[in-house]
């Protein structure tokens, strides 16, 4: 399953180190909900991503009523994100 989707990057300061995502339109995550996925920790479910020219394989997590994509450092530094920024996302869902 293939989907694109617009999110504002925000930081997750919970730890020492900052975590930084972009949220899935709700909708889409309960859509995604829905699909006959392998369990795996914390409901995750295994994606290739992409924004611009940059594509990485990670994981997304449903974090209260949407599913989030973390965005790697060096994902963040070649594409010159930063907190608040929109960015465009091409997703991959792997585990359907």
């Amino acid at each position: 399953m293939r989907i694109e989707f617009d999110s504002t990057v925000t930081r997750w300061n919970a730890r020492v180190d900052s975590w930084f995502f972009a949220t899935l339109p709700e909708e889409l995550s309960l859509d995604i909900r829905e699909l006959p996925a392998p369990p795996r920790g914390f409901g995750s479910l295994r994606v290739r991503a992409r924004i611009g020219h940059t594509q990485w394989s990670t994981s997304i997590f449903f974090s209260g009523s949407a599913f989030v994509l973390p965005l790697k450092k060096q994902v963040r530094m070649e594409q010159g994100i930063e907190e608040g920024d929109i960015v465009t996302v091409d997703l991959e869902i792997l585990d359907v």
